[in-house]
């Protein structure tokens, strides 16, 4: 998904792309100093604004109202999902993003809440880089956009067009008296509202633990990429709260299966036949001073 952390200097990993010759991703690199560089870019901007803002939104919002503000601006991109579905020729997925946005908009209260999941209906989220994909355009070289992040040549056509294309930024251009900076302030509340996302979900400590953050963060991207053109929802899904709650109790109903050694407590129920020894020790209520020769017996 979207990934941000540190990597090493354009400069001293440009030599690498030759020793990376051999991995099918870095093949599709070629512009990799340039990659390199903008990546490095996007990371000290991440470190000095977007993650300190970041910080700062989790602090005073709750977890709770987090997800709701994702669901919101993620509910807003399902006019864009709906149109690309109609230009790609799928009309039964074109359907499901227009009933989702119907659905989450009304009961939903704006998209606060996903209730379209609920009934069934899972996102088929479609970009115009997807569409470009289906029109048969071929896939093209890695290309890391500033301000943006991963992405490709082809994919980099369909960022811009679904800037100027996208329903509900004409609305706002078009619809409202807002100025380009009051325009601003729904972006830069999903970017920190995205920033968060990834802190949460552990994309920085992963990418932190890796050997080369930038390599890492290009698989990702070309794994997801394909899947989302496959339409492979998914696979790329994180799953939902009640799913990563549901997997930690199941976890915990495992670790009981460790108990069995509890059943090493059975041959202490053995020591119960320890007492058998005690007749041993009868024979010390016999008559009067014998109980005094037998101990002087014992030490013959």
């Amino acid at each position: 998904m979207r990934v941000f952390v540190t990597v090493a200097a354009a400069a001293l990993l440009a030599g690498c792309a030759t020793t990376q010759s051999a991995d099918p991703e870095a093949q599709r690199d070629p512009l990799e100093g340039f990659n390199r560089a903008a990546w490095g870019f996007n990371d000290a901007i991440d470190t000095v604004a977007l993650k300190p803002a970041s910080v700062v939104y989790r602090t005073v919002t709750p977890r709770a109202a987090r997800r709701g503000i994702l669901n919101l601006f993620d509910n807003l991109t399902e006019p864009w999902s709906f149109i690309n579905n109609l230009l790609q020729g799928k009309p039964d997925r074109a359907m499901n993003s227009l009933g989702r946005f119907v659905i989450n908009t009304t009961i939903g209260v704006g998209g606060l809440a996903d209730h379209a999941s609920d009934l069934g209906l899972r996102p088929t989220r479609e970009d115009f880089g997807q569409t470009l994909a289906v029109w048969g355009v071929k896939d093209s070289a890695y290309l890391v956009l500033p301000l943006v992040g991963p992405s490709t040549v082809r994919d980099g056509v369909g960022v811009g067009v679904n800037f100027l294309a996208d329903p509900v930024d004409m609305c706002l251009r078009r619809c409202t008296d807002l100025t380009f900076w009051e325009r601003q302030i729904p972006r830069a509340v999903n970017l920190a509202s995205q920033r968060a996302y990834l802190t949460d979900s552990g994309a920085d400590t992963l990418l932190k633990t890796s050997l080369d953050p930038y390599a890492a963060a290009r698989s990702a991207f070309f794994q997801r990429r394909a899947a989302e053109i496959a339409d492979q929802e998914e696979s790329m899904e994180g799953g939902s709260d009640a799913d990563v709650d549901a997997a930690i109790k199941d976890l915990e109903a495992e670790v009981p299966v460790e108990t069995p050694d509890d059943a090493v407590q059975p041959p202490e129920a053995a020591s119960p036949e320890t007492p058998t020894p005690q007749p041993e020790t009868q024979p010390e209520p016999q008559p009067d001073g014998a109980e005094t020769a037998q101990p002087e017996t014992a030490p013959k």
